[in-house]
């Protein structure tokens, strides 16, 4: 069973040149491993749609009416590439890394053939970053060392319904494996992370808050006001450190 992958740039339209897929090494910049070398691989489609979401190209494609801040759809055949599971392992073995970071889109959408890498690179540790709707099979499950589960609050446009899933989110709350990571506009915003934290019983030590924003003035101007609501209720503050490093940009 192939993967869809997102690529690292548009493909040209009409090309027979197969675009590259975005696997790539970099510090993870996000969450309770920032800093840390890895292998990143980025798959295509997305269950949920931010209105924020970063990258865009992965689900809003030409014809999703759903609303996103930029207004721009993406050509599906343009930023979409499919290889098959032993193509994938063999250009993430060629990075050197020890760590692979799963990222999407919705990754665990592609749970078969997800679970057909990972067992091909069995000695690799394993991060998978999921909006926290969707279920790993066994298979899958016992190949992941750390989930990154990122719930999407109200500002992301996502209907409550869609989006918190009561059954998932006890189930990861539960987890000694996986830490929230809460994406952050607004101080008001916060206030839905503490009731969540109440009704899933969330340690708030696996609790990060994650500033919204695609680039560095945005970044610390949120995190200003995110650090003393931190301190006041015990969760950590994610940075995005490729964002200072490298900018709003595919593959880093």
């Amino acid at each position: 069973m192939p993967l869809v992958l997102a690529t690292q740039a548009p493909g040209e339209p009409g090309s027979e040149a197969l675009a590259q897929p975005e696997i790539f090494a970099s510090v993870q910049g996000e969450g309770p491993s920032a800093g840390t070398p890895v292998a990143f691989v980025r798959l295509s489609r997305c269950n949920l749609a931010c209105r924020w979401c970063d990258t865009p190209y992965t689900w809003h494609f030409d014809g999703d009416e759903r609303p996103h801040r930029d207004g721009a759809t993406f050509d599906r055949a343009a930023n979409q590439v499919t290889l098959e599971v032993a193509e994938v392992a063999a250009r993430i073995r060629a990075l050197g890394q020890r760590r692979l970071v799963v990222t999407g889109g919705e990754p665990i959408l592609q749970a078969g053939a997800l679970a057909d890498l990972l067992e091909l690179l069995d000695d690799m540790t394993v991060e998978i970053e999921t909006n926290g709707t969707t279920k790993a099979p066994p298979r899958l499950d016992i190949r992941i060392d750390q989930y990154n589960v990122s719930p999407k609050l109200a500002h992301s446009g996502n209907p409550h319904e869609l989006a918190l899933l009561p059954e998932r989110l006890a189930a990861y709350a539960a987890d000694p494996r996986a830490c929230f990571k809460f994406v952050i506009a607004e101080p008001g915003d916060v206030a839905e992370v503490v009731e969540l934290q109440r009704s899933y019983a969330i340690p708030a030590s696996r609790i990060f808050l994650m500033p919204e924003g695609t680039d560095s003035a945005t970044l610390r101007a949120r995190e200003s006001w995110l650090v003393p609501l931190c301190l006041e209720n015990g969760f950590r503050l994610s940075d995005r450190l490729h964002i200072h490093l490298f900018g709003d940009t595919r593959g880093t």
